[in-house]
């Protein structure tokens, strides 16, 4: 059963119509739902959601400003399409991000939390090994990548660094990451890439587990870029 967190990506609390909005149109867009370069309707998007224009142009401001989508003077609003720059870009900060935070994990964190990484990332390994075999049950998928993001945002929490956990959310690497790796079509991974990163994570060096983050985000870096790359030069072109 996939577990629920308060790191979930949806835990902002719907206190408005913007913000339930907002939460409603960034869901489609990680559930592959509104895919990369999809023009977004201001007017059918309220329609759908039962919400006048208002909160629906609040909330994809709030979204492009996140770039998670974009909008062009005559040509509307659409999701993002990113370059191959952009891509490697986010990657960049999300390895420097990452990289320190299963630095400072392998020298902080508690017993009881490496016990739990151990844990999250077997049911991890099973989980994306039983993907290849759901495509065509995209709600089995979405619960896929919440769990990846949840596993982590744990273990950038478990170094004790509130900043540091501020800023993965803030740059929302792992959200590009989400909606990339949809995008792509990535094939299945090594059975247990996440044990593997983890058994390392769970020691008591540093250099090795900054090393083994980065092989772990780079990995993801090619399949992405083969799995985009021709859409992104066909809006480039």
């Amino acid at each position: 059963m996939i577990e629920a967190r308060i790191t979930s990506p949806f835990r902002v609390e719907k206190s408005s119509l913007a913000e339930q909005a907002y939460l409603s149109v960034r869901e489609r867009i990680l559930k592959g739902e509104l895919r990369l370069g999809a023009t977004l309707s201001r007017r059918k998007l309220a329609s759908e959601l039962g919400f006048s224009l208002i909160p629906v142009s609040e909330a994809l401001q709030r979204l492009e400003a996140e770039g998670l989508v974009k909008s062009t003077p005559r040509v509307g609003t659409k999701v993002y399409m990113p370059t191959i720059e952009d891509i490697r870009e986010r990657y960049t900060v999300r390895e420097a991000l990452e990289s320190q935070a299963a630095r400072l994990f392998s020298e902080r964190a508690t017993t009881a939390e490496r016990k739990e990484l151990c844990r999250m990332a077997e049911h991890m390994d099973a989980l994306f090994n039983r993907r290849l075999s759901a495509q065509d049950d995209p709600e089995f998928l979405f619960a896929v990548q919440v769990y990846h993001f949840q596993l982590h945002m744990r273990i950038a929490e478990s170094t004790g660094c509130r900043f540091l956990v501020k800023l993965i959310e803030q740059t929302h690497v792992l959200m590009f990451n989400w909606i990339w790796d949809l995008a792509a079509k990535r094939p299945a991974l090594p059975p247990r890439f996440h044990r593997d990163l983890i058994d390392v994570l769970v020691g008591t060096n540093p250099k090795r587990s900054d090393a083994a983050m980065r092989k772990h985000i780079r990995y993801g870096l090619k399949g992405i870029i083969r799995g985009i790359e021709p859409a992104a030069e066909s809006v480039a072109g």
